[in-house]
């Protein structure tokens, strides 16, 4: 119908965005929201919740690679529409979770999802390893200093028999960043992977002025690190940038507003590991992550320096924490000098706290405590005294 100035609500379309969220809760759900009471594992990747008049949701949990091919697509909906009357969700950290309302529905669903080999592994609950979220890296950013889902795959498939069993004293969830804007926010993960620039973006003075709007450039920076410059160009005196080297924290800002000023490397990219952050309040306070290991190289398809560093990382947790104790809460009681001697990683000027804020956590002693490095050396200086 045509438009009614006299009138202008008469027949307008007004939910014009996303289709309401209730519409893919499966029943269940709809009817008993608010009404839950608990919760609880059967088997690793298997949940049930249960509501206030006694109806119950059993969950079957899934991990999945976050970049999904059409096909791996319609293998998800084939079994929702198969098993769960096609409602299907993904968790926050890709994971995918069928849901039925019987208990006797679980096995034929679980038998269903191994007739596809290795495509749907059920796991990722409780004290495990769950699926690593990870942002977009090569495949589709421009600012990225390592791949996304290349070392999330090569780091999954060295840990995944931790994603299928609880063995662990607590969950450990991992993320990566490819770069340290962090739209993957892995500062709050146990387990994170920063992709890190180490070299100031390079100044393309041929194409600057005809592809950026240079004052753009200069803003983009949050520490001021970039300024206007005038450089010679083929015997012309033309508009450009320069880059303070020392102020630059190679976060590409720049290089978002003005291409000609690229900023990977393929010597200099790479990535840090850093452990102990966490969202829940359980127990303890939420924690951002402490850097542990400043850079490792993009030894691609593989990433052996990243897998092997991990590895000894969960390993160490694995075998000394106590049980519900999270990662960063391990490393802070047994103290971050003795979690460098147990996970075999050397430690560096570059974990030392330089924060602006720093010294209202600090450990003023000069000292690094409590290794075993530091008692026999105590111990060689009271034998010379003596």
């Amino acid at each position: 119908m045509a438009y009614n100035p006299k009138n202008p609500m008469e027949d307008r379309i007004s939910d014009i965005g996303p289709r309401h969220y209730g519409e893919f809760l499966p029943p269940v759900i709809k009817e008993n929201k608010g009404k839950w009471l608990y919760h609880e594992i059967l088997e690793p990747g298997v949940l049930v919740h249960v509501a206030e008049g006694g109806a119950k949701v059993f969950t079957v949990r899934c991990g999945s690679p976050r970049l999904l091919t059409i096909n791996g697509i319609r293998d998800i909906c084939d079994v929702a529409d198969k098993h769960c009357d096609g409602f299907v969700r993904f968790t926050t950290r890709n994971n995918i979770e069928f849901m039925v309302d019987s208990e006797d529905k679980v096995a034929a669903l679980k038998a269903t999802l191994k007739t596809y080999g290795n495509q749907f592994p059920v796991g990722g609950t409780g004290a495990s390893i769950s699926n690593i979220v990870h942002t977009q890296g090569w495949v589709h950013c421009h600012t990225p200093a390592t791949d996304a889902s290349g070392p999330v795959k090569v780091v999954m498939d060295d840990l995944f028999e931790y994603f299928g069993t609880m063995s662990l004293p607590a969950h450990i969830r991992i993320a990566l960043a490819c770069c340290l804007n962090m739209c993957g926010a892995v500062h709050a993960s146990d387990i994170a992977m920063l992709g890190i620039h180490r070299k100031p973006p390079m100044i393309d003075n041929e194409r600057i002025t005809g592809v950026c709007e240079l004052p753009l450039a200069i803003a983009a920076c949050p520490l001021g690190a970039v300024k206007p410059a005038k450089v010679e160009v083929r015997g012309e005196e033309v508009k450009s940038v320069k880059v303070n080297a020392e102020r630059c924290m190679f976060c590409g800002n720049c290089y978002t507003m003005c291409p000609a000023m690229p900023l990977a490397d393929p010597e200099g990219d790479g990535i840090a590991i850093l452990v102990g952050g966490k969202v829940s309040n359980s127990k303890s306070e939420p924690k951002f992550s402490k850097l542990v290991v400043p850079w490792l190289p993009n030894n691609t398809p593989r990433w052996p320096e990243v897998v092997s560093t991990i590895r000894k990382i969960v390993e160490a947790y694995a075998k000394d924490a106590h049980k519900y104790e999270r990662l960063g809460e391990w490393a802070e009681r047994i103290g971050w000098e003795k979690f460098f001697e147990k996970t075999g990683l050397p430690f560096t000027e570059k974990s030392i706290d330089d924060y602006r804020l720093a010294y209202n956590t600090w450990r003023t002693s000069t000292l690094f405590k409590y290794t075993t490095q530091l008692t026999q050396i105590g111990r060689a200086s009271c034998r010379e005294r003596v």
